[in-house]
């Protein structure tokens, strides 16, 4: 198998040094560009993931990932962000618009390979996911269908768009109502590690998902959140 290939977006030297040494020895092909319009020329579909600085000279990083998800190319790749301690809020807006994963400057290096592993082991199962002629795997619950085989969501026969990471979290909790998941148990189902204590990386995805399927407030939710723990699927009154 080729080697996976890396885009590293960032106007500090020094992070492009290191993380640049540490992905080639780990066996990555590894790109870098120092700011929003670099990053914009380099990327293409071959790119597998895209390590993304949000504090860039002229385009920042947020307008970088916005135009990766509305690029139908690029729209898949994965990204994760790289924040300062003061970019929380920004971080926050960036999962909003469909970044995978952020981590906050400073990092280690070991945490941020893992993710990395992470992400693009979700993305490889994604990519050779096998076709199955066997009948659609489909979760009903009210109006909200979910389709396993196809991984899309109709509600009310409306198709409703959804980066991978809202599908498998939805997924997960649909297929398993009634249960309570921590924040933990999620981000280790669905983004592959130990929980860390960044679990608004969940919070924020399952606010996302509330937005899109959710209706008004005289509605039955189907997303219920559990008081100090995490959050459970609803269960379908018999």
């Amino acid at each position: 198998m080729s080697k996976r290939k890396i885009l590293i977006v960032d106007d500090e030297i020094h992070i492009l040094e290191l993380l640049k040494y540490n992905l080639e020895n780990t066996g990555y092909e590894v790109s870098e560009a120092e700011s929003g319009e670099e990053a914009l020329e380099k990327l293409n579909a071959s790119v597998d993931l895209v390590i993304l600085d949000l504090m860039l000279p002229g385009i920042d990083g947020l307008e970088v990932l916005k135009r990766i998800r509305f690029n139908e190319s690029l729209k898949n790749i994965p990204v994760i962000m790289l924040t300062a301690k003061n970019e929380e809020i920004d971080a926050v807006l960036g999962l909003e618009m469909g970044a995978d994963d952020y981590i906050g400057k400073p990092f280690r290096v070991r945490e941020l390979l893992a993710r990395i592993k992470a992400v693009l082991r979700r993305k490889e199962e994604t990519e050779y996911l096998p076709q199955s002629t066997e009948k659609e795997k489909i979760i009903q619950v009210g109006n909200l269908a979910i389709n396993e085989t196809t991984r899309t969501v109709k509600k009310s026969d409306n198709v409703i768009e959804m980066p991978l990471k809202e599908f498998e979290l939805l997924a997960v909790l649909a297929k398993n109502p009634g249960r309570v998941f921590s924040r933990e148990e999620l981000l280790e189902k669905i983004w592959g590690y130990d929980y860390v204590g960044e679990s608004r990386t969940v919070d924020v995805h399952i606010r996302n998902l509330r937005k899109k399927i959710e209706d008004d407030d005289s509605s039955p939710f189907f997303i219920k959140t559990v008081r100090g723990i995490g959050y459970k699927f609803r269960e379908e009154s018999k």
